[in-house]
């Protein structure tokens, strides 16, 4: 088995520049491997992962071509390798699973979480909207109904009330929650893994590419001109102040 733990102490773990490229590196490790029959993902200290590591975003955020490698290219590679695993990938998710960790959550084929697990995305406050085919992702696996609320409302929601629309397969107590993770883990493991890896290819067929649709005509065109692109927001006011706000520690005032 592999465990994929996400560390960024101090931070909750948010995801950093960095840590979306080793996130692209160890998954396609893991689909090179024979050896692996199941992934285990977590995060440390008590949370998943609380979004992105929001203290780089001032030195890449406001330049629309920047911004656009930056979600096509660092934070899909890594997305992307989790959706092209063929091995199971199981969550086990306590405490913050926000932003990108609720966009990794959505790569897993198994969510368990604890009751104090906390999910959304409420970029709202920051100024700027899901890349498209990040949001495309969440909203097939939270459902559309939940996608709207997290990113229109920036509503944070519970583990009973994901479980309840079906995004979490399970929820324990934390006291419980690793035995209950471990126990499936090992059944997985024990289970025949070239059909694990059929079926897992069959599945993502039926479903089709995540993103495909969302990326829209802008994917694999780097020429395009930020009026076109999804990412023309970069420069605006709006994204600058929801980012300037969280870094001072501010209420954000938009205009």
């Amino acid at each position: 088995m592999a465990h994929v733990r996400i560390v960024h102490a101090g931070k909750f773990n948010a995801m950093s520049r960095a840590m979306w490229h080793e996130l692209r590196r160890v998954f396609e490790r893991i689909q090179g491997s024979d050896a692996v029959r199941c992934v285990l993902m977590q995060g440390a200290d008590g949370n998943f992962c609380a979004g992105g590591d929001i203290s780089e975003y001032p030195s890449f955020r406001f330049d629309a071509e920047r911004l656009h490698d930056f979600h096509e290219r660092e934070v899909w590679g890594g997305l992307q390798a989790m959706l092209d695993c063929d091995v199971a990938i199981v969550a086990q998710i306590q405490g913050n699973c926000m932003g990108a960790g609720l966009e990794m959550a959505c790569c897993c084929d198994i969510r368990i979480a604890s009751t104090n697990a906390r999910f959304g995305a409420p970029i709202a406050h920051l100024g700027f909207p899901m890349a498209p085919r990040e949001a495309q992702l969440v909203a097939r696996e939270v459902g559309l109904a939940s996608a709207r609320e997290m990113l229109l409302a920036a509503a944070v929601l519970d583990a009973a009330s994901l479980r309840h629309r079906g995004f979490l397969h399970h929820v324990h107590d934390d006291n419980e929650l690793a035995q209950q993770v471990h126990s499936l883990t090992q059944r997985i493991a024990g289970l025949a893994p070239q059909a694990a890896r059929l079926n897992k290819q069959t599945l993502r067929a039926l479903c089709g590419p995540a993103g495909a649709s969302a990326a829209g005509p802008h994917e694999g065109n780097d020429a395009m001109t930020p009026l076109h692109s999804p990412y023309h927001y970069a420069a605006s006011a709006e994204h600058r102040e929801g980012i300037d706000a969280f870094l001072n520690k501010r209420k954000p005032v938009f205009k």
